[in-house]
């Protein structure tokens, strides 16, 4: 890095500035600079901020002293506590203990080569004074190395909070005195700058990481103010992480540093602890690859389970206990109307409690009617009494979100039991699909704000004021980017460790896999890959209607077709129908026919491809062949 480690300079070596004696600049941006004095009255090192320009009068420096002043007020683990705030010959300045640590310029130089788990390690507490500070109404307004320090247990503190504020070179576009009490109707622009100033610190923090994972600074200049500047879309620089970095980069950390300074403003980090959450989560994961995803999780999967389970459940429960003794797929559609009951089961006979005591059972459980033929009619109820009802603790426009969610992934299987091919047992179709979407599930119930973050980043937005006419959608980002942007780990992560988690062996693990959407589907080698094909197939399907805008949704589906045809022997007409199929099927809560050796041609495409019907009432049922 381009900043020296600090050494002792000789002590006639320095500057004065008032009573204190300047020994060394320690950085400089084109809003503030760090000083590193002495002060002789009793020989303590200080570090003093500084604005690059003295306030043009009065009045400026007024508001500059009184920004300060309220910045010190902060009390935070990782906001350096002020020493002094004063002015000498009109130069506010601010004045914090060396104690403190050195800034990051000098860590960086006393610590080449760190690495990206340092970074993150560093980078979450101080993300988390900068949210304090932000909640506070104060942004930092100048995220720089030379303002943030590391002491030498890695403890991080924020300095010079509110000292860029009346830089007549910042580059702001406008100062508001946030000191004094608004008019009332200044108050909505004083909070709209107040955001802006807090997303502005949140791009600087994007920089300074970039900066530590490449080794020299973002676009070849060391200012992050200079580098905001030229960033799209003020202006016309794009910045995303090279892949030539001195450490590997994992792909859910990259995905997190280059939203953090992502072309599209909408796509940026808006809240310190978005951005704090979405490293922790990469943090968590990375320092412990069994079960870092999973510790997102478990936490809430033993409060309120995985999912709610739906209206109705006491009546489908009571009516299964008067199936007893009747045939098993007779009480095994009962448990598929539930989707939070039918992995209730699943996780419950594949527990490591009961497999120990099934001398005789052979890998793990994936059928509704062996998991009740395994615990009785008495198990299933203990069961369904252990699920929490719907909503759970959802409010109720996040209980909406959850049963799109709930109404896609069914959709997906019964539009897979309707191009399985001949032969394949239906509910166990059905079920890999679940299965398959289950990282999915679980963060839309237990993550709901973030699962709408990440639909929005995924979302193509309209053209940018200006544009010209016909110009194109903003594309959003891929899926697997937005979830490891908001999370810092992945759906098929979460998936995977919960499932490793209930027991399901490496068989099951494979199958829920869904195939990597940019690799050729090669021919099956065995049950095993054409069970995770036919799914694979059934929920690419879903989400190119889901993702894809309408005109082209015909297109999306033929290219799912297309995909799979000599692995499934499907046609574009075969996915019309079967998608036609599905769709009947969870509206009218009616199974899904067995595969004919030819599926009917859809003679009309439905109108709206990508309309998902509302919860059906009736029985949702997976045919056993």
């Amino acid at each position: 890095m381009d900043t020296p480690a600090h050494s002792s300079p000789s002590t006639n070596a320095f500057r004065k500035f008032g009573r204190f004696e300047l020994r060394q600049m320690l950085g400089k941006s084109i809003a503030t600079m760090t000083w590193l004095a002495v002060d002789p009255r009793n020989g303590h090192e200080l570090m003093l901020s500084l604005p690059r320009e003295q306030p043009l009068d009065a009045a400026a420096l007024e508001r500059c002293v009184a920004a300060v002043n309220k910045a010190a007020r902060l009390d935070h683990p990782h906001l350096a506590a002020i020493s002094e705030v004063g002015v000498q010959d009109h130069w506010p300045f601010v004045a914090v203990e060396r104690s403190f640590g050195v800034t990051l310029g000098e860590w960086w130089a006393n610590h080449p080569g760190s690495s990206p788990s340092e970074m993150a390690e560093l980078m979450i507490p101080a993300l988390q004074g900068l949210a304090f500070a932000h909640d506070a109404g104060v942004a930092h307004l100048d995220v720089q190395p030379h303002t943030l320090l590391v002491n030498e247990q890695g403890r991080v503190r924020w300095m010079a909070l509110g000292v860029a504020r009346d830089s007549s070179k910042s580059s702001r576009a406008a100062v508001v005195d946030s000191t004094a009490k608004p008019a009332r109707s200044d108050e909505f622009s004083l909070l709209q700058l107040q955001r802006q100033d807090a997303e502005r610190d949140l791009v600087a923090c994007g920089l300074l990481a970039h900066r530590w994972l490449v080794g020299q600074p973002a676009l070849d200049e060391p200012d992050n103010a200079l580098v905001l500047a030229r960033l799209a879309p003020q202006g016309s620089e794009i910045l995303r992480l090279s892949w030539g970095t001195p450490q590997p980069v994992p792909d859910a950390l990259r995905a997190i540093i280059n939203r953090s300074t992502a072309t599209q403003e909408r796509q940026r980090y808006h809240s310190a602890r978005t951005f704090e959450r979405a490293l922790d989560g990469w943090r968590i994961a990375q320092a412990n690859e069994t079960g870092g995803s999973l510790g997102l999780l478990l936490d809430r999967l033993h409060s309120v389970g995985h999912l709610p389970a739906m209206p109705g459940l006491a009546a489908r429960v009571a009516n299964m206990t008067s199936l007893e003794g009747q045939h098993a797929d007779e009480m095994a559609d009962q448990v598929l109307q539930d989707m939070a009951l039918s992995l209730e089961l699943l996780r419950r006979v594949n527990s490591p409690e009961l497999r120990g005591s099934m001398l005789a059972e052979n890998g793990p459980v994936l059928a509704i009617r062996r998991s009740i033929a395994l615990l009785g009619v008495e198990g299933v109820r203990r069961a369904a009494n252990a699920l929490r009802l719907w909503p759970g603790p959802l409010e109720p426009e996040h209980a909406d979100a959850m049963q799109r969610v709930i109404n896609q992934v069914r959709l997906a299987g019964f539009a897979a039991q309707a191009l399985r091919p001949s032969g394949y047992d239906a509910e166990v179709v059905y079920l890999i699909v679940i299965l398959q979407n289950l990282g999915r599930l679980l963060v839309q119930y237990h993550f709901p704000d973030e699962a709408e973050q990440i639909r929005q980043l995924t979302a193509p937005a309209p053209p940018p004021p200006g544009a010209e006419p016909g110009a194109a959608d903003l594309p959003g980002m891929s899926e697997e980017a937005a979830e490891n942007a908001v999370l810092g780990t992945d759906f098929d992560s979460l998936r995977d460790a919960v499932a490793r988690h209930w027991g399901l062996g490496d068989e099951v693990l494979q199958m829920i896999r869904q195939l990597p959407p940019e690799k050729a589907v090669r021919a099956p080698d065995d049950d095993v890959e054409m069970l995770r094909a036919t799914a694979s197939a059934a929920s690419e399907l879903i989400n190119a209607i889901k993702l894809t805008p309408a005109q082209r949704a015909a297109a999306a589906v033929g290219q799912v077709a297309t995909r799979y045809a000599k692995v499934l022997k499907i046609t574009s007409a075969d996915v019309r129908e079967a998608l036609q199929q599905a769709r009947a099927a969870l509206r009218n809560g009616s199974p899904v026919a067995a595969p004919s050796a030819g599926i009917a041609v859809a003679t009309t495409s439905p109108t709206d491809p990508t309309h998902v019907p509302a919860e059906p009432s009736g029985p949702v049922v997976a045919s056993v062949h």
